[in-house]
């Protein structure tokens, strides 16, 4: 079974919508026959994340550092719950557990997430593909910094397209299955 890591917000402080998109990314998942890995928390859209994906029948691996299992209120529900020594190592194994990356709208934690998984791909370090689910935009401004960047030569073509952007739900899970259907083809040839 496939399994796609998913990077959002923990914080209870958001619109609403930020956590209804969660939930049907969730529903999304499950209804993929997909497995979640998160990062571990039990609350906003982390937690509906997970939430909607177990309630359609999919499988979920939460990832926590054990200084956040307070402080984030840990996903106890997961079916597999991993707590960490340290962040790193949180990423390092929910890296290691994906096939795919999706990030949703989020704050610094989902930013660094979702750059280092970039980057990691650009060099090289995986094949697996890197997503960003915008409905609303709110990675407009990232976008114009990386065109600004690329306008000057920091960010190569290449890796630009190695970030597939996505503004519906169908639209990042068909990127992800194209993704792998791609990769498929080229491991058979």
């Amino acid at each position: 079974m496939p399994s796609v890591c998913v990077y959002c917000a923990s914080s209870p402080q958001i619109p609403a919508r930020y956590v209804q998109l969660a939930a049907e990314v969730g529903e999304a998942i499950a209804d993929r026959s997909w497995s979640l890995v998160s990062g571990g928390g039990s609350e906003s859209m982390m937690g509906a994340v997970a939430r909607a994906t177990r309630l359609g029948g999919g499988r979920t691996v939460g990832v926590i550092p054990q200084a956040l299992v307070d402080y984030e209120v840990a996903d106890h529900d997961s079916d597999e719950l991993i707590v960490t020594a340290t962040m790193r190592e949180r990423k390092a194994i929910m890296d290691d557990r994906a096939d795919a990356f999706l990030a949703l709208p989020g704050g610094i934690g989902t930013l660094e997430e979702l750059m280092e998984v970039w980057t990691s791909r650009h060099l090289k370090m995986h094949t697996k593909p890197v997503v960003v689910l915008d409905p609303w935009g709110d990675f407009a401004l990232l976008r114009a910094q990386v065109e600004h960047w690329q306008s000057l030569g920091f960010v190569k073509e290449h890796a630009v397209a190695q970030l597939h952007w996505a503004t519906s739900i169908h639209e990042a899970c068909a990127a992800i299955e194209n993704s792998w259907a791609t990769a498929a083809v080229s491991a058979e040839s």
